[in-house]
């Protein structure tokens, strides 16, 4: 599949997550964002980037406990429990996280 984003063209998976990582940036979420319907928002954005900083950072992705946990250690127990990042992500924070913040999708992930 191609996503379109300014004028370039991003090869994505069937599944909506984008092949290559490096093209990424905040437009390329927009886009995505927008296909899965969700507005972003400061929160999501707070989400998104701490993702992309734990992605890049120690090279693979958390399962759905420890990408909670994580949150809860950076953000807060008031941002890192399933209620909160469902209310932002109802179709699965973990998945929509990584596909909005241009990483594969989660090995644990359906």
């Amino acid at each position: 599949m191609v996503l379109m984003v300014d004028s370039r063209q991003l090869e994505t998976t069937d599944q909506g997550f984008l092949v290559k990582t490096a093209e990424w940036n905040e437009a390329v979420a927009v886009q995505l964002a927008a296909l899965n319907q969700i507005t972003l928002t400061e929160a999501h954005w707070e989400i998104i980037l701490f993702m992309r900083h734990y992605y890049l950072q120690f090279k693979h992705l958390p399962n759905a406990r420890v990408f909670t946990k994580a949150i809860a250690k950076e953000f807060g127990e008031e941002k890192g429990n399933s209620r909160y990042l469902h209310r932002l992500f109802p179709e699965g924070p973990l998945k929509y996280t990584c596909k909005l913040a241009g990483l594969p999708k989660p090995p644990t992930c359906l």
